[in-house]
């Protein structure tokens, strides 16, 4: 008797490392996302050594997710699928817990960029429109269109709402047109990224005298170590290219394209990291940076005739970094779900081949954070303690890996000293998140932005993972709960202790 096979959706091998490149390409958009708050708490010098210091510990945890990436070429979700890969063996709970910290981390960005891009795009064409309640750059300001209770709604937060759909539409027809409209957003990043580095020293506008070091100032808890490693900690999160690993499925070489999309995107952030803050402070002055007056920046460098060019390629770099943050997101949440780590229904893809249902819940949860939560930098770091913590997992997978599947195949097989090197680099993320878990709220010249309340929400993402991954597990895969897995050793070994599965009564 004939029987029809109904092929499962896969993700397309459409990709080389260039367009992974071009998807790390949102990093910049996330610097200057952050960089005004870095200006005016460390100064000018003090922003672009934090800066750089953070992008030279992250590179070399490119080469670390270039193996782990070849050793599972098929498995989507990045990093923090190597963690669960690593851990599952001692905790099935570090999986889930990495994969939620990772996916909110990049979630998030879609209502934080696109509030930043609504706002600088209101300052320039539309200044004497309702700010709502949150300005970047400037006071608390309680008036706009209406209110939902919590937040005052201005244009800037209609804006923001009006880029998260129009991202969403780019993203749920599939990877193709969101990479192209990368390569287009990219090159014109290029523009603002050639005015804010090495404009001003050529028209002569740079000055030494612009920039100022506060880390040495002598009222600073350890010597200013203690925000410095804050700042670490929070700048890890706009500085790792890990992206490009999540990608790896659709890579159409899946080894030699992950590798190089990490390594030429790390590369090219920590360049930009350290000349963006010297060159753009040095040019236009701390106050005008610590403002996120970037319109102000660009009448001064470019002048105002060509300023509004500028604005909108700005805003245009932004769009690019919210569409990375989707791509990279849903496919966090479509891996994780494949893995078995959260509900059946985020693991679905459409009949673009995106997982149309995670980007559908991205959108809609990063709405409601525009609508009902007022600082949202604040919970942007809030969520950087599941993304720290996933990079962080991910790391010591590495290392547990190398132990526990020594005969894996590794068609990418860093040398041996590379594990004390992964070692180093765990006890230093661990220390991270440590110091700005527990100081994160000195961030911003003392300012609130990670307070008690956003550090329920960060732990609360994080608890209501496990709750997801006991669902997924007890009800719809009819499972016991096992707090451990027998791993395989070798790809399509199955364990002979793997835990029984009870299948659930028809």
């Amino acid at each position: 008797m004939a029987q029809a096979v109904v092929e499962e959706q896969r993700l397309l091998k459409t990709l080389r490392w260039y367009d992974g490149f071009v998807i790390c390409l949102a990093n910049p958009g996330f610097l200057l996302g952050s960089l005004g708050w870095s200006v005016f708490d460390l100064g000018g010098w003090g922003a672009a050594l934090i800066w750089g210091i953070t992008a030279a510990i992250v590179l070399p945890v490119q080469f670390i997710y270039s193996e782990l990436a070849a050793m599972f070429p098929d498995k989507s979700g990045g990093v923090s699928i190597y963690a669960n890969e690593g851990w599952r063996r001692y905790t099935t709970l570090i999986g889930p817990v990495a994969t939620f910290g990772y996916w909110i981390g990049w979630s998030v960005v879609l209502s934080f960029i696109g509030l930043f891009t609504g706002y600088i795009a209101q300052a320039e064409w539309f200044p004497n429109e309702p700010y709502g309640t949150y300005a970047f750059g400037g006071a608390q300001i309680d008036e706009g269109y209406f209110s939902t209770g919590s937040v005052h709604i201005g244009l800037q937060h209609l804006i923001a709402i009006g880029l998260i759909v129009c991202v969403w539409a780019f993203n749920i027809l599939g990877a193709r047109v969101f990479i192209s409209f990368n390569y287009l957003a990219g090159i014109l990043l290029m523009f603002p990224l050639f005015c804010f580095t090495l404009l001003p020293f050529i028209n002569g506008d740079w000055d030494s005298a612009n920039l100022t070091y506060k880390l040495n100032d002598p009222g600073l808890a350890w010597g200013g170590l203690q925000i410095a490693l804050v700042w670490i900690w929070i700048m890890i999160w706009s500085t790792a290219p890990e992206a490009a690993a999540t990608f790896a499925p659709e890579y159409k070489d899946t080894v030699r394209d992950t590798r190089k999309a990490l390594l030429s995107s790390a590369a090219f952030i920590l360049l930009i990291n350290t000349m963006v803050p010297i060159g753009m402070t040095g040019g236009v002055g701390e106050e005008t940076v610590s403002a996120f007056d970037y319109v102000g920046a660009l009448d001064q460098l470019v002048g105002a005739s060509a300023a509004n060019f500028f604005v909108v390629v700005i805003c245009i770099s932004f769009i690019l970094s919210m569409n990375t943050a989707t791509a990279d997101g849903s496919r966090a949440l479509y891996g994780i779900s494949k893995a078995g780590l959260t509900i059946k229904q985020l693991g679905q893809l459409n009949r673009f081949h995106v997982p149309g249902t995670a980007m559908s819940l991205d959108a809609v949860l990063n709405i409601v954070f525009i609508l009902f939560i007022g600082n949202l930098f604040g919970i942007l770091v809030a969520s950087n303690i599941g993304y720290v913590l996933a990079n962080m997992f991910a790391i010591g997978a590495f290392i547990l890996l190398r132990r526990d599947r020594p005969n894996w195949p590794r068609p990418i097989r860093l040398p041996s000293y590379w594990v004390p090197i992964a070692g180093v680099l765990f006890a230093a993320f661990a220390v991270f998140s440590v110091v700005g878990i527990g100081w994160l709220h000195i961030a911003g010249g003392g300012a609130v932005y990670g307070g008690t309340k956003e550090r329920i929400i960060g732990f609360g993402v994080l608890a209501i993972s496990l709750l997801l991954f006991l669902f997924r597990r007890i009800v719809q895969d009819g499972e016991r709960p096992h707090w451990r897995e027998e791993t395989p050793t070798m790809p399509g070994e199955v364990p002979q202790t793997a835990p029984a599965v009870t299948a659930p009564a028809d």
